[in-house]
């Protein structure tokens, strides 16, 4: 049961991740790009680090981190094939690997959360 508990947390994030992906990359496509602000669609991968985070055994962070670095080399493809692409080929890696970490701050605000109430393992 501890082994499908941990891999809740990985699969939850790995869909999430994509779906939070495809969504910001479809709604937000160049939305910030002539206004001057930043990206502000990577805030959105916080969720999905967030709920995974609630999922994961023993609150890990790992758990919600390794779904998300999976699911972000198959957003990658997809982004290169059924998108026109509006950055170059580095900026979207870059891109990409500012979401993995914000989904893992997703996971790391939840373990904090849940510590400071008093619900995290320990």
């Amino acid at each position: 049961m501890k082994h499908k508990h941990g891999l809740a947390g990985i699969a939850c994030c790995f869909i999430l991740f994509i779906v939070v992906c495809l969504s910001v990359v479809t709604n937000t496509q160049g939305a910030f790009r002539t206004s001057g602000n930043p990206e502000l669609g990577l805030l959105f991968f916080t969720l999905p680090g967030a709920v995974a985070g609630i999922f994961s055994r023993r609150r890990k962070v790992l758990l919600p981190l390794f779904g998300a670095m999976l699911a972000a080399p198959l957003c990658f493809i997809m982004m290169r094939l059924f998108f026109t692409p509006v950055r170059s080929f580095w900026q979207e890696l870059a891109w990409l690997f500012s979401a993995v970490f914000w989904c893992a701050l997703g996971a790391l605000c939840y373990l904090f959360i849940s510590n400071f109430f008093g619900n995290g393992a320990r």
